[in-house]
């Protein structure tokens, strides 16, 4: 009789119960003079002991602008040591901190801050074409003419302090660095008070992730999620104490802060950044310069290192491991990391924001076959099945939507209850919305999502919030978006759009219509104006029929992936 595509992870080791603050402490006192977080770009390279006094002042700073346990704390910015900091530091004090995409543009911003009441606004300069003070300033213009610190904005109703990472601070913002500097021993000890009545289970950070209907929705996660998530992430691909990660993806996202930040602060590992944002020829440099032994990527961040014309340059000899996660990956990819890299122990890991990230992963001892066709198995102490439409769940080898329980599922989505119960039914079971397989010896395989997420180069892509924004264009009567193949990205976007009658309109005016408002993964590369769109005959979109047209008339061709 066939097994049901039913698997439950190993019990051991036990979970960590205990909070991100305690976790730091631990690692502080257990390896004081391992070096725990270098940031090349930014010439800084602080041992446990040091970034846990650092994170201590931040934290100790934040109490004195204020600011209590719960409420929340925004970061937008892109990879730099304060980004870092601001994690820890508000985990040790209990403060929310707000993971805010560094490409979100003014509409999503404002969104985002308001959505989950951000108090606390600490944010770069700028970055690449990001010129976030600028940003604010137009959003809140009330800023010139507050105090640091008591800010009070019709736009933005909730924030009272902005506090600008580099740069000189213009009227009302606050430098960074002048945060810890606001604190007293009085503050310090209140740190300490705090830190004795946070709860592992408390909210500790929002992500926002887009719905495929209506805006982003912010998912709450709490100590537990995330550190346990790291802590296995780490076990996975044999993490120890004193390797070196070398981390260029984003840190607002789960597999910066999570399988990165996280699993190295769990396992005394140092946290090692090349530059602000993914560059290929900073990450072999810093390779070779750090002697790392760990580096994280989506699939095109390692092509991009690997077709470097100055790949063969450097010396990679050091690495061993990393995670290859974030869209699917393409098998050759995979080959060559392990091959030419030296990343003998690399693996895949799949999951969602939702779940903290990690539910599958391949292990180091897993055959190649397995580990490049596949994403592993079901990691400890989580269940994961797969159920057909009616929500059985079906025999092994045979695909329907994956579902997860267990310590990863977040608490919900910050202030909203019924999509959270969309997403977590009663029995604690989160909904992925992906297509899967389950073999029978529990490997899983990805093979196609059901709701209509385009993943362009690592970033979760959802068109419905594409399609509201368009929405608002004058001309534009309806607009259909959708994801075609591409050998760069894996996916790149594509709209359909109808017109309002008697309008024209160009691929180049659409483009400049999303231009500074939404973030720049989510412009449409391919605008094809229509009179209409495939339905059935109940007036459902095929978008499934689209997609078909625009790699017929684009010559485009579907990646083999794992």
């Amino acid at each position: 009789m066939t097994q049901p595509s039913l698997v439950r992870g190993a019990t051991e080791p036990a979970l960590l119960e205990y909070t991100i603050g305690e976790a730091l402490l631990r690692a502080a006192q257990k390896w004081p003079k391992q070096e725990a977080l270098v940031s090349v770009h930014q010439g800084i390279r602080w041992t446990y002991e040091q970034f846990s006094h650092h994170v201590d002042r931040l934290a100790a700073g934040l109490l004195a602008l204020g600011l209590k346990t719960g409420d929340r704390v925004g970061v937008w910015a892109p990879n730099c040591a304060e980004w870092t900091l601001v994690q820890f530091a508000t985990a040790r004090v209990g403060m929310i901190q707000v993971n805010i995409n560094p490409a979100y543009r003014l509409s999503e911003v404002e969104y985002t801050l308001n959505k989950v009441g951000v108090k606390a606004l600490i944010c770069a300069e700028k970055f690449k074409t990001s010129d976030y003070v600028g940003m604010m300033n137009e959003l809140a213009p009330e800023i010139a003419t507050s105090k640091p610190g008591e800010l009070k904005s019709k736009r933005l109703p909730d924030l009272r302090i902005v506090a600008q990472i580099g740069g000189k601070p213009g009227p009302g913002w606050m430098g960074f660095d002048q945060i810890a500097e606001q604190a007293t021993g009085k503050h310090a000890l209140q740190l300490e008070d705090i830190a004795q009545t946070l709860d592992r289970n408390d909210p500790i950070n929002i992500q926002f992730t887009s719905g495929t209907t209506g805006l982003p929705k912010g998912a709450t996660l709490s100590h537990r999620n995330i550190l346990n998530n790291a802590f296995f992430v780490g076990e996975g691909m044999g993490l120890k104490h004193g390797d070196r990660l070398l981390i260029p993806v984003p840190l607002y996202h789960c597999f910066g802060m999570v399988m990165g930040n996280l699993a190295c602060i769990t396992h005394g590992a140092a946290m090692i950044y090349a530059s602000e944002g993914f560059e290929p020829l900073s990450v072999l440099k810093t390779v070779q310069a750090e002697k790392c032994t760990g580096l994280h990527g989506v699939p095109t961040m390692f092509i991009a290192e690997l077709e470097n014309p100055e790949f063969d340059k450097f010396d990679l000899s050091s690495l061993r491991t990393g995670v290859m996660a974030g869209s699917p990956c393409p098998i050759e990819v995979m080959k060559k990391v392990i091959d030419r890299m030296n990343m003998r122990e690399v693996g895949i890991g799949y999951g969602m924001t939702e779940t903290s990230p990690v539910s599958f992963q391949t292990a180091m001892n897993d055959p190649l076959e397995r580990r490049v066709s596949t994403v592993g198995r079901i990691q400890p102490h989580l269940e994961v099945k797969i159920v057909d439409e009616s929500g059985a769940i079906v025999p092994r080898g045979q695909p329907g939507e994956l579902c997860t329980r267990g310590y990863s599922v977040m608490i919900g989505y910050w202030n909203d209850r019924e999509k959270t119960a969309e997403a977590v039914d009663e029995e604690g079971w989160m909904h992925t919305g992906d297509l899967a397989t389950i073999d029978d010896e529990g490997y899983c395989n990805i093979v196609g999502r059901i709701k209509d997420m385009v993943i362009r180069g690592g970033e979760n892509v959802f068109p419905r919030e594409i399609e509201e924004y368009l929405f608002r264009h004058p001309k534009i009567e309806d607009v259909q978006v959708i994801g075609v193949p591409d050998p760069k990205f894996g996916e790149e976007i594509c709209a359909w759009v109808k017109l309002r009658a008697g309008e024209a309109s160009s691929h180049e005016e659409i483009v400049a219509f999303c231009k500074g408002q939404i973030a720049h993964y989510k412009i449409p590369r391919y605008v094809k104006f229509v009179d209409g769109f495939p339905m059935t005959v109940t007036g459902k979109i095929q978008k499934f029929e689209m997609r078909k047209t625009m790699i017929a008339e684009l010559n485009l061709a579907e990646a083999k992936t794992a």
